[in-house]
């Protein structure tokens, strides 16, 4: 099976990450309503003070402001990945098309490595906000991922040898 051009592997994965993309949009979608609820019934705190959210083996009582901060870190992180998906999608409708070094798929890999790494810091961050904002709350640590780094590099490195190719194909196209 092909790699690349219609009706290739890239043109399959172009659909998963279609309908991924519709999927977050919809869960973005999702956490916006919540959020909106979660402030209208502030007005009326009886209705929220009920709440309350397991970590491990502990329960958190979960007022209008922690569950809005909970939404709200959960709605970055969504639109994070909602971009690094959106990013993906463009690479592969270049990669159906047949042109894989086409020159934005060097700034769209940067971006999604930009990502990558505001995703990875945002978890350190909200681990920070929640030790501040809920200090009896035992919250387990976020562990530093190598992995999750590695990957950060890999897409860097991948956006260079893109840029490269582009370069190339740019001056092979000058050649008569």
């Amino acid at each position: 099976m092909r790699a690349l051009g219609p009706g290739s592997v890239s043109s399959f994965l172009k659909i998963i990450l279609d309908v991924v993309f519709i999927a977050l949009w919809i869960g973005l979608g999702a956490v916006a309503l919540m959020m909106l609820a979660a402030i209208l019934f502030s007005f009326n705190p009886q209705l929220i003070d009920d709440i309350t959210i397991r970590t491990g083996s502990n329960e958190i009582q979960a007022g209008g402001p922690v569950l809005l901060g909970g939404l709200a870190a959960a709605g970055l992180y969504l639109g994070g990945v909602l971009v690094i998906v959106e990013r993906l999608r463009r690479i592969f409708a270049t990669l159906t098309a047949g042109d894989p070094f086409h020159p934005e798929n060097v700034r769209r890999l940067r971006v999604i490595g930009l990502v990558l790494a505001g995703l990875e810091i945002g978890r350190y961050v909200v681990y920070g906000v929640g030790m501040w904002a809920l200090p009896g709350a035992e919250i387990t640590r976020p562990e530093f991922s190598p992995t999750a780094w590695f990957s950060v590099l890999v897409v860097f490195v991948l956006a260079e040898v893109f840029r490269e190719g582009a370069r190339l194909r740019r001056e092979a196209e000058l050649t008569i």
